[in-house]
């Protein structure tokens, strides 16, 4: 994770007068506490339109001033920016077939069961679906002692429901999905995504185990008294992904807004380029973003294929196209994108800070959203 880049331009008076009730939204939100600070940004038409640090990491007086370079844990935002992202590439590649299942990439997840077991049936489609069946959230390192130790139990897990009859959005899910494409890259998952893209993409500022010397700079997510007991600052603070190693499928990502803005227009195929055989090419194939914002199933789940879609009482707003894909993080981050009409926006906070029982988030991130929509 570098962080020598060049600082954006300050926010223009006529930018502050155009989103002035986004500012509204946010100010009040720090005021009311729901978070300590935040930064956001917005990109429309292939131009960041506005970038924004709003507020400070900790409610402390003497605490940093948040910035739009602030990098943040961006909790689950990891499954869409390095996990689902990866196996869009994989697949756009023919390196991978999304109903390959999964004990056929894990012989640990079928080992030991019985043959009419559900989870024979289980394939990658499933569990970037979020309808494998599985689990939707296990405190494994609570018993687990090692990385070892979670995995097994996680490869054990019994299945709740059949395979693609019951949407639950699933935490073990993406632990085994981030293997079973490691099983596929042959390497580490964090070590494939720096390379095929955090790099291209430049998004300089992203990346997983941020060193101790940056940990400082990141606002830190709780005081931690039950497991590590100390404060959770620049180590990710999802438990089983931190006794994984800090990096796994389902979380361990930390980045900016810059970045995430850098990534949404890859997805929106109307940013940076790479150039295979001296040929201009987006990252991403437009069918490949096609194919995974098209929602699974069952009925009634708005999940798509690692991306969730806007729903009738969605995070996003009220004023996101129905094309829109889209994800959250505990930590209290989100990153929209509206397919139709070119927009993204992220929104990057520590609202866990100083503990995890301030929910405040849930009416503020879709207020937010509607005022950024509205100012444009």
């Amino acid at each position: 994770m570098d962080r020598e880049t060049t600082p954006p331009a300050p926010v223009s008076a006529r930018a502050r007068n155009r989103f002035s009730s986004v500012y509204r939204v946010l100010d009040d939100a720090i005021a009311f506490r729901a978070f300590p600070g935040c930064a956001f940004g917005v990109l429309a038409s292939g131009e960041v339109v506005i970038q924004e640090g709003l507020g400070r990491f900790t409610y402390d007086k003497g605490s940093p001033i948040v910035t739009p370079e602030t990098v943040y844990d961006v909790a689950s935002l990891t499954k869409v920016a390095a996990t689902t992202a990866a196996a869009m590439l994989l697949q756009q590649r023919g390196l991978l077939d999304l109903d390959m299942r999964v004990g056929d990439l894990l012989p640990g997840f079928i080992s030991g069961r019985n043959l009419e077991d559900p989870a024979r049936a289980v394939t990658l489609r499933h569990l970037l679906a979020h309808n494998s069946g599985l689990p939707g959230y296990v405190q494994f390192f609570r018993a687990a002692a090692t990385a070892d130790e979670l995995m097994a139990a996680c490869l054990n897990l019994p299945l709740e429901a059949n395979p693609g009859s019951r949407a639950e959005y699933s935490d073990p899910g993406f632990i085994l999905l981030g293997k079973a494409l490691e099983a596929r890259m042959g390497e580490p998952l964090a070590q494939w995504v720096r390379r095929e893209i955090l790099q291209p993409l430049e998004m300089t500022a992203t990346g997983y185990c941020p060193p101790l010397e940056e940990r400082a700079s990141i606002p830190p997510t709780e005081e931690d008294a039950t497991i590590r007991h100390r404060r959770i600052q620049g180590e990710v603070q999802d438990e089983n992904a931190w006794l994984l190693g800090g990096a796994s499928g389902h979380a361990g990502l930390f980045s900016n807004v810059p970045d995430l803005l850098r990534f949404a227009d890859g997805i929106l195929n109307s940013g940076v380029e790479i150039e295979p055989e001296n040929e201009a090419t987006p990252l991403f194939d437009p069918a490949t973003v096609g194919l995974y914002a098209q929602r699974q199933g069952p009925e009634g789940s708005s999940r798509a294929l690692g991306w969730d879609t806007r729903s009738e009482d969605s995070s996003s707003g009220h004023f996101f196209s129905p094309h829109s894909i889209g994800h959250l993080g505990y930590s209290g981050c989100s990153l929209w994108i509206d397919l139709e009409a070119g927009v993204a926006v992220a929104l990057l906070t520590n609202r866990t800070w100083p503990d995890r029982l301030n929910e405040s988030i849930r009416q503020v991130r879709p207020a937010f959203h509607d005022a950024v929509r509205k100012s444009l």
